[in-house]
């Protein structure tokens, strides 16, 4: 009998120290320890912010102005617009001027290039300028546009930058990048000439449009691919250009 009674103490007192208090323990009797759950429930995540963005400022009009261009002879995928400030997209502005429609005004410290349409308004394009230290400016005209365009970097750019040599081959006009998708000069290109004097300034597409806003080539004037096909094919050869004064933290410059 002492034996039965010592064994009941003991099977007491486990439950006891696990999950009954000595208060729920009466005469031996010890209430059976509740189940616990078999799955617990998940902290709560914590929602943190996104890394900054532009998100602001579209419509599916820019959505299908920047969309993927059907027809080309290389690919020209749709623009991340996450990427680009929307200023810096394709639209009608009131711009009056006293140049004829047709004429390219170049606004290199704003970051904008306007086509004049008359009646006092204007299509605006952004654009990305050259770094400190490459500045032009004055009137030119388009002497030449190429589609697809090769690159041939000027010798100066070559000595500045002689990295850029690992991309060049020999072309038929000498060292330079073929057009295609990785070229410099994107999907078209607009030579600016002063009587006959090519002044080795461009107004040409970019594979890069983080750079739409921003002065960070070696000089010329780059559009987003998109960008840069509408106005080439709105912009007859002959058209006037007009490249504003800027700021030496806003100067154009040569070479792409």
């Amino acid at each position: 009998m002492y034996r039965v009674m010592y064994r009941v103490l003991a099977v007491c007192f486990t439950l006891i120290s696990g999950s009954a208090s000595a208060q729920e323990c009466f005469l031996f009797f010890c209430p059976p320890r509740q189940a616990e759950p078999r799955f617990q429930p998940a902290p709560p995540i914590e929602s943190r912010p996104s890394a900054p963005q532009y998100g602001a400022g579209y419509d599916r009009q820019h959505a299908a102005l920047y969309g993927p261009v059907a027809g080309e002879r290389f690919p020209v995928p749709a623009v991340a617009l996450s990427e680009v400030h929307p200023n810096y997209l394709r639209r009608a502005v009131s711009y009056p001027s006293q140049e004829p429609p047709g004429t390219i005004i170049v606004d290199p410290q704003s970051r904008y290039l306007y086509l004049v349409q008359g009646g006092g308004r204007a299509i605006r394009y952004g654009i990305g300028v050259g770094r400190q230290g490459f500045g032009w400016s004055g009137q030119a005209v388009i002497r030449n546009k190429q589609e697809w365009p090769d690159w041939y970097p000027p010798k100066e750019m070559i000595q500045r930058q002689p990295e850029i040599r690992r991309q060049l081959s020999q072309l038929r006009s000498g060292l330079g990048v073929a057009g295609g998708p990785s070229n410099p000069l994107g999907a078209r290109a607009m030579y600016l000439w002063q009587g006959n004097k090519d002044t080795l300034y461009r107004i040409h597409g970019t594979n890069e449009p983080e750079t739409i806003g921003r002065s960070v080539s070696s000089g010329c004037i780059r559009m987003l691919n998109q960008d840069v096909i509408d106005l080439y094919e709105r912009t007859p050869l002959g058209a006037k250009v007009v490249v504003l004064s800027s700021s030496p933290r806003a100067g154009l410059g040569r070479g792409g």
